[in-house]
């Protein structure tokens, strides 16, 4: 079985990628207006500001949007999974996949709180999932 296609940082996305290997959401922001975004990048992308800063995210969001895959895949099995956008508590939204829990309309009720988890894929990468909060 063919393994997941994993992300190549770049210099840009390279700190994201360690705090993940650390179990450690880090996102971006605008110094001057203290807005966070996603995904990285060497400036803001509302004010093209290159005054940013890396902070450790609180790892809280919700369930802003997904759809339930039904069409199997050599890297993730058989079984429906998850394609969601999760809306951050700092901010910013990002799409990942939702774990720990029926990949069922009635299991991914929109809002629901969630809270992230990394699993590690490789010695140099660790993906971000989200999960339902508390379980």
């Amino acid at each position: 079985m063919p393994s997941r296609m994993l992300p190549e940082p770049t210099p840009e996305t390279r700190h994201f990628w360690e705090g993940a290997l650390k179990g450690e959401l880090l996102l971006q922001r605008n110094r001057d207006t203290q807005e966070a975004y996603f995904p990285p990048r060497p400036f803001c992308p509302k004010t093209g500001s290159r005054d940013i800063e890396v902070f450790k995210a609180s790892g809280r969001a919700v369930l802003w949007s997904y759809v339930i895959n039904h069409r199997p895949r050599p890297d993730m099995g058989t079984e429906p999974y998850a394609i969601a956008v999760v809306k951050l508590e700092e901010g910013p939204t990002m799409m990942t996949n939702i774990v720990g829990c029926p990949q069922t309309p009635e299991a991914l009720q929109l809002d629901m709180p969630l809270e992230v988890v990394f699993e590690k894929m490789s010695d140099t990468i660790a993906l971000p999932f989200f999960k339902p909060a508390g379980a």
